[in-house]
């Protein structure tokens, strides 16, 4: 039985905007280890689903679909979001 994880992605450290943060993706857990190849020394398993994500507009909707399709899910909670607010003044005390 394939199991799942849906998720709202968190914005990048690196971006300002908030693209792509609005959806909610689901990723599938891993069904096999991961082993190096012995001749590249790359990690990689027969496990194909792990290179598999969707995207939902809604939790609703990525909800539904595991239900739908029998995949075992568990959804993970969005953190909330702190912000920390400094003067630039601040930065000379």
């Amino acid at each position: 039985m394939a199991t799942a994880r849906i998720f709202k992605r968190p914005k990048n450290a690196m971006q300002s905007g908030k693209a792509r943060t609005d959806h909610w993706q689901l990723e599938f857990a891993p069904a096999e280890a991961k082993k190096a190849d012995p001749l590249t020394g790359w990690a990689g398993s027969g496990d194909t689903r792990d290179q598999v994500r969707l995207f939902f507009p809604t939790l609703e909707a990525a909800v539904a679909y595991c239900e739908r399709e029998g995949i075992d899910h568990h959804v993970v909670p969005t953190p909330t979001a702190t912000l920390k607010l400094q003067a630039y003044a601040d930065n000379f005390r």
